[in-house]
């Protein structure tokens, strides 16, 4: 059995269960990322399901965490990438929501699948975060 390192300088933050109608879910994970990042670890952001409309050109830049406020959501998910968190959408998502990888947001590094993600975490090079 494989156990993961107690030294482990990766983090995988996988978010799936994250819904971008509901705003104030949005920035902890992203704050994260970013926190995470600063702090020299090797950051990797998965969006998946409902969530991976945010990688989709546009709908982070429509949505804020408070209302009123003026930073929007690609601002947090801009903030963590310049700290060095990489961003990745799942391939599934692109046939879901009617999607080309033109359409993903230029923090985005690509796709994601469900098979690389699997096996990085099963051995044992990530920690994970689910949101």
């Amino acid at each position: 059995m494989s156990v993961p390192d107690a030294k482990s300088r990766r983090l995988l933050i996988v978010l799936m269960n994250t819904d971008p109608r509901n705003p104030e879910e949005l920035a902890a994970p992203f704050y994260h990322a970013a926190v995470a990042a600063a702090l020299d670890y090797e950051v990797d952001v998965v969006c998946t399901a409902t969530a991976g409309k945010l990688m989709r050109r546009g709908v982070a830049d429509a949505i804020t965490i408070k209302p009123g406020h003026p930073k929007t959501v690609r601002d947090w998910i801009r903030e963590a990438h310049e700290q060095g968190a990489r961003f990745w959408a799942c391939p599934a998502n692109l046939d879901l929501f009617d999607m080309a990888e033109s359409d993903l947001i230029e923090e985005c590094s690509g796709l994601m699948g469900a098979a690389t993600m699997i096996q990085d975490i099963m051995d044992g090079e990530y920690r994970v975060l689910t949101y």
